[in-house]
Order: structure tokens, then C-alpha cells, then sequence
């Protein structure tokens, strides 16, 4: 992680925009750290940086993974290295940044050494329900079930999968031995009245622009993909199950969910250190972020 700087936060603080910003200021590139942009289409959707926003700097994992392929972090974290050795090949810095919590752990700390997914065993798993998967995984690792996201069918079927596989808590193979190097960043943050509102004006701008279209046209999806906010909703809303003032009311809480669960997780398991845009203009944000990254780079030239 030498010369990367890391810009993390929630959904809608604003990170795209500021943290071009500030790679331009200090001469880098933007590596996206996030698990939905990454996939190509529902650019309104996934709430992709505006195109002056990604014409500012060079940027890096943005749209470039078709919608029908599946990601996890060892995928990003490959992609992601590869990226930031060719943004040092040019003898530029490197600008991580996002909201998706084990892609950016992903890179700071690596990743322990699970075994890779067994075809047979998740396709039974994938037919349980997540309260199903829940118990099941209660009664191999309760430190894990404590504190999984129990609505996340993805990873609970992930964590009941390692420990069958392995006869072993899941929670005991993600121990990674802490980094002596510890990242250089900032995280993000808005006061949670601010934040809630910019989400809530957000979606509903997604939707003053055409994002119903934007889903009908995209057909298959992964399953990391198919876990994309508002998807299962707006398709809900295409198969006239629900009102577009359901929909819109469902993705907003769905969000602002999302939201309250980023952060949790970056002042649990980050040091970086929280600066809330609530209280200070972009033009001061941005400012005093390019300095903390100048001050990063250069001790680490040292």
C-alpha cells in the first residue's frame, strides 16, 4: 500500500466527486473500491460518478465487469493491485476509494486463506432461506451469527459453506494477522439527518431519470450483481407488484439500511481518520484532504 490513499465512507457523502477532486490536486488516479460500480450498466442504479466527474482523473474499476459475472474480494483485490501497480508504473499516486467495506479490507490487510466455493454444496444452500442459514450457522459459529448481517443471503451462505466445508468456525479462519502498515485515509462521514436526505433526493433523481428503463434493459445478472440496492425492487415494480411510491420509499430505506451498516463497519474495523462534511465546504474538504495525502506520500518516501 505504499503511495495509496484511501477516501472511504457511506453511501451519497459525496466521496466520487471530492475524491477526484483531490487526485487531481495531488496528481493521482481513482481506484473505485466499490462492489456494485464495479459491474458494467445501471450506471443510475449503482449511482456511478457523473462523466465529469470521472473525466477529472484517470479512474479505475468503474464499469468494467459485465453484469453476468460473478465478484468477491479476492477478484477485486487481484484486479485492484493490478491497477495500482500501473498507476505507480506512470509514477503517480493511487486514490482508493469507496464504500464496500471487505473490498477495501481486501487491500489493507489481504485475505485469509478460505477454500474456494463448492458448487454442489452453495446450490443446496442457495435454496435455504436466510432464517434457515441463520440457525445452521448459529450452531457452527455463534460469534459469526452474532454479528452477520442476517439479511445478506450472500454471506451467510458464504459462512455456512466455510465452516462445512472445513469443520471449522468461520469466524476463526477470517483472523488476519494485524498489518504493521496501517492504510493512510480518511473516512468520510455526513451528520446521519443530512446524509438520510441526500439518499432520499438521490433515489428519487434516479428515478426522474429513467432508472426503470435502465433495469427492464438489463436482463441477467449475477448473483453478487442481482445484490445490487433497488434492483429486486424495481423489478418488483416492472412486474406490477408494487406502486413507484412503493418502490421509491422501499430503495430509500434499503439505502439509508446500507448506510447505517458502511459506517458501523469502517469505525469498527478502520483507523482512519472521520472528517464530517456536514461542517465544512467541499472546497475545504478537499483542501485538507490533499494535504493529509501530500503528508501521507511523502513520509512514506522516506
Amino acid at each position: 500500500m505504499h503511495r495509496v490513499f484511501f477516501i472511504v465512507g457511506p453511501t451519497a457523502t459525496g466521496k466520487s466527486e471530492i475524491a477526484a477532486e483531490v487526485a487531481q490536486a495531488c496528481g493521482g488516479e481513482v481506484v473505485s473500491a466499490d462492489a456494485f460500480q464495479i459491474y458494467a450498466g445501471l450506471e443510475l442504479l449503482t449511482a456511478k460518478p457523473e462523466p465529469q466527474t470521472l473525466a477529472t482523473v484517470p479512474h479505475h474499476l468503474v464499469g468494467t465487469v459485465p453484469l453476468t459475472t460473478e465478484m468477491n474480494a479476492e477478484q477485486f483485490r487481484i484486479a485492484a493491485l493490478a491497477a495500482i501497480r500501473s498507476i505507480h508504473a506512470r509514477g503517480q499516486p493511487a486514490f482508493v476509494v469507496g464504500g464496500s467495506g471487505m473490498y477495501v479490507q481486501a487491500l489493507t490487510d489481504g485475505l485469509s486463506p478460505l477454500p474456494p466455493a463448492a458448487p454442489a454444496l452453495r446450490e443446496r444452500l442457495n435454496h435455504l432461506s436466510e432464517r434457515e442459514l441463520l440457525v445452521r450457522l448459529m450452531l457452527r459459529d455463534p460469534q459469526t451469527a452474532a454479528t452477520i448481517d442476517a439479511r445478506n443471503k450472500h454471506r451467510l451462505v458464504r459462512a455456512v459453506e466455510v465452516c462445512l466445508l472445513t469443520g471449522q468456525p468461520f469466524s476463526s479462519q477470517r483472523k488476519r494477522t494485524p498489518s504493521s502498515n496501517k492504510p493512510h485515509g480518511v473516512l468520510l462521514v455526513r451528520d446521519r439527518a443530512e446524509l438520510y436526505e441526500r439518499i432520499n433526493s438521490r433515489v428519487e433523481a434516479m428515478f426522474a431519470q429513467g432508472v426503470v428503463d435502465e433495469v427492464r434493459a438489463a436482463k441477467n445478472a449475477s448473483a453478487t450483481a442481482a445484490r445490487t440496492i433497488g434492483l429486486a425492487q424495481i423489478r418488483e415494480l416492472i412486474a406490477g407488484r408494487i406502486s413507484q411510491t412503493e418502490c421509491i420509499a422501499a430503495i430509500q430505506q434499503a439505502t439509508r439500511r446500507y448506510a447505517k451498516r458502511q459506517l458501523t463497519w469502517f469505525q469498527r474495523q478502520t483507523t482512519l481518520e472521520p472528517l464530517n462534511l456536514s461542517r465544512h465546504r467541499s472546497s475545504e474538504a478537499i483542501e485538507w484532504i490533499s494535504r493529509q495525502a501530500r503528508l501521507s506520500f511523502r513520509s512514506q518516501d522516506d
